[in-house]
């Protein structure tokens, strides 16, 4: 064994090293290799074109080059690492080789078998299982699949079969959202789906700041939360990033709930900070925007600056829900179809009726609606449920490596991630020790945004 510990992140780059050179050969850019006790066994890349085999994905070449390397068909201790989730076939081989560890980087939405579509390495009646992990450098793994496939794109905004697009005529008149939408599409880890984002430059003729605040939503909102805040970073020099996830907004929804997973959002964010490649961030989270949010910066610290954390979670399956949250999830189950506005208003009673139907103008029917379904079975309850082993990760990272700074807003009314959970959290954040609490405000605590951001321009300077 090699006196060097490599990281997963280490064996990942080889394996986009080998994607790489599948993409000068004209292939579908995609990277494995093996590794056993720390020492590179084989690589493989893609190569069913050259070769006329459908089997010869990168995964297959890599395991039968360690077998033949190891002289058994069987690579038990053995880690593989690949660029893009492995589909049925490859999970099948991988499970049949009897591997260790599977590692892959970016989540593949249409056949992905390791959680995207399925999940064959949880399927306890199969003899043997291999332990899995995603979205290790899943925005790198994402850029050299798009690098390869947008000069082959005819239209940059086809809509999947499998999904759905609310009419723009639903989003007209809007109070207090005027800005233009902008879309993102030709990036694998969207797989196909086109992702609204709001880009709200600086206001003219005040000096940039040369800060972006990334702003991330939960559910069942969108980025129209953020619209209270939008308005005066921008006009104190701050750029305004405000992505609908996928499911929400003006983003395309798929049809089915199964469409959604931890690990498919969290790749579609990162290619999103990627993509823009988005620089001095500060992080502005609530609900599941933190959930998704609060494990972003430890892929690319060198990008981020600052985090302002709202009422939300990192979720590492360690420790039980809330009675609160419990609750909030038995709702939505026994009432799908429930106001989504009126919802908001419950806590927000300064909310006016138009700005309600502005929360309802994305989900104009069930089929609209996979979304805010899915979410909220997905929190992950427990230590091996998807997604917990990222949480795990992202806490280390902000109880440890996290230096830029923090701030805190408290809804103090929230039933769902009450004060003393949002205190847990703040423990769990280096060095953050200033919050605004927020007596009036409940779950959604952007709504009281003016105030926040009145807060927040004065505390990233």
């Amino acid at each position: 064994m090699s006196d060097i510990a490599y990281s997963d992140s280490h064996w990942m780059r080889r394996a986009l090293e080998q994607a790489r050179l599948a993409a000068a050969e004209g292939e579908v850019p995609v990277g494995a290799v093996v590794v056993k006790n720390g020492e590179l066994i084989a690589s493989g890349r893609n190569a069913p074109i050259g070769r006329h085999d459908p089997s010869a994905h990168a995964e297959i070449a890599a395991l039968r080059a360690a077998a033949l390397a190891l002289g058994n068909y069987r690579l038990d201790g053995c880690e593989l690492f690949v660029t893009l989730e492995p589909c049925a076939m490859c999970s099948g081989a991988i499970l049949h080789a009897r591997l260790k560890r599977v590692v892959f980087g970016a989540a593949d939405a249409r056949t992905g078998a390791a959680g995207s579509v399925l999940n064959l390495f949880e399927n306890r009646q199969l003899n043997h299982q291999t332990a899995v992990q995603g979205g290790v450098l899943a925005a790198e793994s994402a850029m050299e699949l798009q690098a390869f496939f947008r000069p082959r794109r005819v239209t940059t905004d086809p809509l999947r079969e499998d999904a759905l697009r609310t009419l723009d005529a639903c989003f007209e008149g809007l109070p207090d959202y005027p800005w233009p939408a902008h879309y993102l599409q030709d990036a694998p880890a969207l797989a196909g789906l086109r992702m609204h984002y709001l880009d709200v430059p600086p206001q003219t003729g005040v000096p940039p700041s040369g800060k972006t605040f990334l702003c991330l939503h939960g559910n069942p909102t969108w980025s129209y939360l953020y619209r209270h805040m939008i308005g005066p970073l921008s006009a104190a020099g701050h750029r305004v990033v405000a992505p609908d996830l996928i499911g929400f907004g003006k983003s395309d929804k798929p049809k089915k709930e199964g469409a959604h997973s931890f690990a498919f959002h969290r790749s579609s964010l990162l290619a999103l900070v990627e993509l823009l490649d988005l620089r001095e961030v500060v992080l502005v989270v609530q609900d599941w925007g933190g959930l998704l949010g609060l494990t972003l910066p430890m892929e690319a610290p060198g990008r981020y600056s600052g985090l302002l954390v709202m009422n939300t979670l990192l979720a590492c399956g360690d420790l039980p829900l809330s009675e609160g949250f419990q609750a909030w999830r038995a709702w939505v189950a026994a009432n799908p179809e429930f106001d989504v506005g009126r919802l908001l208003q419950r806590g927000n009673p300064q909310m006016s009726t138009p700005e309600c139907a502005a929360y309802n103008a994305p989900f104009p029917d069930r089929g609209h609606r996979a979304a805010l379904r899915a979410f909220p079975p997905m929190v992950p309850a427990f230590a091996d449920s998807p997604g917990a082993d990222v949480g795990y990760r992202a806490r280390t990272f902000w109880q440890h490596a996290w230096s830029g700074r923090s701030m805190m807003a408290i809804g103090m009314q929230d039933p769902v991630f009450h004060p003393a959970l949002m205190r847990d959290l703040q423990a769990q954040i280096r060095g953050c020790d200033t919050v605004l609490e927020l007596p009036r405000a409940g779950h959604f605590v952007p709504e009281h945004g003016a105030e926040i951001a009145a807060k927040a321009i004065g505390f990233f300077r």
